[in-house]
């Protein structure tokens, strides 16, 4: 028997198993990402297999890189005697710090197969503030 206390009651014991389903949920819709550098710039580059550029999303402001967008993906088989169809939406948000000597005015961004590779140049000593930018995105 389960015994129940008095200050909670029975309630938190039924909403325990969904109590982080939203970060979970969120996990599974972030796509997977790498960050490597090198002396002259640093470089994001982000997993979006079966999202058209015009559905990805790049943004700079205040120090963080932000990449957003939305996955639109079905696929159908038909046969004898079968059929079936499956189904990928979701929209997606991604956000990573950069380091103090990235250069918000030196980022490009390069989507091709499903790849997004962002690479972000540094910036020399004494270099301007950020002031917030969208990044335009080039099919390769």
């Amino acid at each position: 028997m389960i015994e129940k206390s008095p200050a909670h009651g029975w309630w938190p014991e039924i909403t325990e198993p969904l109590r982080h389903l939203g970060s979970r949920i969120a996990d599974w819709f972030a796509p997977r990402s790498e960050a490597s550098a090198d002396n002259a710039a640093y470089r994001v580059t982000v997993e979006l297999p079966g999202v058209a550029e015009s559905d990805m999303e790049v943004g700079v402001r205040d120090g963080v890189l932000t990449v957003k967008g939305e996955k639109r993906a079905e696929r159908r088989e038909e046969g004898e005697g079968y059929f079936f169809s499956e189904r990928e939406y979701g929209r997606f948000q991604r956000s990573f710090r950069l380091p103090a000597d990235a250069d918000p005015a030196k980022i490009e961004a390069e989507a091709s197969k499903g790849v997004l590779t962002i690479t972000i140049g540094r910036k020399g000593k004494g270099e301007g503030e950020d002031a917030g930018k969208s990044i335009p995105i080039r099919a390769l």
